[in-house]
């Protein structure tokens, strides 16, 4: 049989563990309801929320990632406009150096063909001294290579190798003094051009397919960002229509938790009716 006491109220002790708990559940609900967390800090769950980091930190990295691939294919993608100049300009040339090689051409006629073979000539070096990107520029004599990052570590990276367009290199063989005043070094000249044609166009495609492998993957790199937010989204957040009922039905039971407590602790005034 219970023992009625003043000094020492049993069912108050008990009702106010049971609404101390009751109220802990609903802090830790009403702090889930407000940051649409169920892990926000280390306390809640310790080996959760270190993975949950560890998962952000390789996000946040991939984000450094996508920036610098989006920079190289800029860079690649200027290179390549130029690129398509030149080898527009080279065709030009080309007409103009058969035209030239015409013997029955007079001499006013040859002049203004020369003139306008060396006014295009000139213009590839303009052409390649205006290709840069961000300080980077990828077709002059000794031009920025690529290498854009890969990876959320920083060890792997995609390389897009430099081409050399300049005037008098490997790929442009015309020189900065190549002409075509005479019959004979029009004729010669074509040649020359063609070979360069076909050298641009060979590094035109190098550069291509640089620019299809950056592209490609920014893009896989933007999907593994989603996943792995998704996976961290699935550790942390909470579910906010389980959190809603659970707060509810946590109200009612406080409710209750207070009505006991006061119960419990009117037992005691019992003891008084004893006396009367």
């Amino acid at each position: 049989m219970p023992m009625n006491s003043v000094n020492t109220n049993v069912g108050a002790m008990v009702a106010l563990q049971n609404l101390n708990k009751t109220n802990s559940e609903l802090n830790t609900t009403q702090t889930r309801i407000n940051t649409g967390l169920k892990v926000a800090s280390a306390k809640d769950n310790g080996a959760i929320w270190a993975i949950a980091q560890n998962q952000r930190s390789d996000s946040g990295a991939l984000n450094a990632v996508k920036e610098s691939l989006s920079r190289s294919i800029s860079t690649v993608d200027v290179a390549l406009s130029a690129g398509e100049s030149i080898s527009d300009l080279l065709l030009q040339m080309k007409e103009k150096a058969l035209a030239a090689a015409d013997t029955t051409l007079d001499s006013a006629s040859r002049v203004a063909l020369n003139d306008d073979f060396k006014a295009l000539r000139d213009q590839i070096s303009k052409v390649v001294t205006n290709a840069t990107f961000n300080g980077a520029n990828m077709i002059k004599a000794s031009g920025t290579t690529v290498a854009a990052l890969a990876s959320a570590d920083g060890q792997n990276k995609i390389t897009v190798a430099a081409q050399d367009l300049s005037l008098g290199a490997s790929v442009v063989t015309i020189s900065s003094s190549s002409e075509i005043a005479t019959q004979s070094t029009a004729s010669a000249m074509i040649a020359t051009i063609n070979s360069s044609i076909a050298n641009v166009s060979a590094a035109l495609s190098k550069l291509g397919t640089g620019s299809r492998a950056l592209s490609s993957h920014l893009d896989f790199v933007g999907k593994l960002q989603d996943s792995i937010d998704a996976g961290v989204g699935n550790l942390v957040d909470a579910d906010l229509a389980k959190e809603s009922a659970k707060l509810q039905s946590l109200q009612t039971k406080q409710q209750l938790g207070i009505q006991a407590l006061s119960i419990a602790n009117q037992s005691s005034s019992t003891v008084l009716s004893l006396f009367r």
